[in-house]
């Protein structure tokens, strides 16, 4: 590769990097998998890169991620996962946020349906697990990143009918997603933070009617162990069963540390134990759902090594 080629292929990754990183983590849902999925982009364009270096990169490396990022969801789908998948969180707070979002004619939004903090909410990333990966994919580069029928057509490798088409069915299966408010303000995330504060606070202190009168009646419970640590295979779901669960384990095993970070725009607390128990995760990550009265009902608990690579624990 000659000079002028390397040097391209230089500036492309400085200026592309984050966003094909926030690319991939919205088709993909995990941080890891959205490291290798841009590395795997550049080394392509290493390998084979494009014949004209006079064109701007970034349609030639989307067009690559997007589509390595459909092969990889596809592979993902049939394996096996053992238990429940959760989407990987990541930090969102002012000091983490340019490492992982797009900033787009100097902006942190797009004229797309969805704001880019609010697409890389879990609300979000929970809802993309129900489309296809091409459906995933059309309504993440018209809806999110504001590309139009033909610019998607194009990363795509479809027709333009088939963009309208799949993109018409991605829509219709985000309907349940998009009956609700999902945008993270600051109203929203000071009632999720004092929702979790007050969750904790109870275990802690195994106090009953507390705990019970900060979970809904239909609470579900969410772990992803990833096969590697100890977790509920399945969803736990009402509020007696979620309070015994929750209860049984502070009781076993007392937190270490905990602190709360801003997660994928709300707050989530992350949370270390000593024990040091093999089988047993010693960090976590917790983060819930509220009702229109701030009682919780969804809670999902991250343990899976893999998919806390890009969070901060307390020591």
């Amino acid at each position: 590769m000659n000079a002028p080629a390397r040097e391209y292929l230089r500036d492309a990754f400085r200026e592309d990097e984050r966003f094909l990183w926030g690319l991939c983590y919205r088709m993909t849902g995990s941080a890891a998998d959205a490291d290798d999925l841009v590395q795997d982009t550049f080394v392509r364009a290493i390998e084979r890169p494009p014949s004209n270096v006079d064109d701007p990169l970034r349609p030639w490396l989307v067009r690559v991620a997007v589509n390595l990022s459909r092969d990889h969801l596809r592979r993902r789908r049939r394996s096996p996962y053992r238990g429940e998948w959760l989407p990987s969180p990541i930090e969102t707070d002012e000091e983490a946020l340019p490492a992982y979002e797009p900033t787009l004619d100097g902006h942190l939004t797009t004229e797309g349906r969805y704001d880019l903090m609010e697409s890389v909410s879990y609300a979000f990333l929970v809802a993309l697990e129900a489309l296809t990966p091409s459906q995933r994919a059309v309504l993440l580069l018209r809806d999110v990143f504001g590309y139009s029928v033909r610019e998607s057509a194009d990363a795509l490798g479809m027709s333009e009918p088939n963009v309208k088409t799949t993109h018409h069915r991605a829509r219709r299966a985000m309907a349940g997603y998009e009956r609700v408010n999902h945008f993270p303000s600051p109203e929203v995330r000071q009632r999720h933070q004092r929702a979790l504060e007050q969750f904790v606070t109870s275990l802690a202190a195994q106090d009953v009617p507390a705990i019970e009168s900060l979970l809904a009646e239909n609470v579900v419970s969410f772990s992803d162990g990833g096969g590697v640590y100890l977790a509920a295979l399945n969803p736990v779901y009402g509020r007696k069963r979620v309070m015994r669960l929750f209860s049984k384990l502070t009781q076993k095993r007392p937190i270490g540390a905990a602190e709360m970070r801003l997660l994928n725009g709300l707050p989530a607390l992350a949370i270390t134990f000593a024990d040091g128990h093999p089988r047993l995760a010693s960090r976590i990550v917790m983060r819930c759902d509220i009702d229109e009265r701030d009682r919780i009902t969804a809670l999902h608990v991250v343990l899976a090594p893999d998919k806390l690579t890009k969070i901060r624990f307390p020591s």
